[in-house]
């Protein structure tokens, strides 16, 4: 139950946390875009956040949620094999 717990609450945090850094960085450049500072040093930081970002708002955080229902109906359905040992 413990290890349940455990694993849910994390993934559900690095789940928030990467798909609210995603979209900051990618807003960040939206900003960067919007207020006329193409070719800038910021707009090169602002379109490298944004390469960082795209994968962590589209990919890291919702596949967080197939790993969270994976790990759970394991434990649900072997928890009682490995409880009687």
């Amino acid at each position: 139950a413990g290890f349940m717990m455990f694993g849910s609450i994390t993934g559900l945090m690095m789940a928030i946390f990467l798909d609210n850094s995603g979209g900051a960085w990618d807003n960040a450049k939206k900003l960067v875009e919007k207020s006329g500072q193409k070719g800038s040093e910021q707009h090169k930081a602002a379109v490298t956040g944004d390469t960082v970002g795209d994968p962590f708002k589209d990919t890291s955080g919702p596949s967080l949620h197939v790993i969270i229902t994976t790990m759970s109906t394991t434990i649900l359905v072997l928890g009682p094999l490995f409880a009687s040992y």
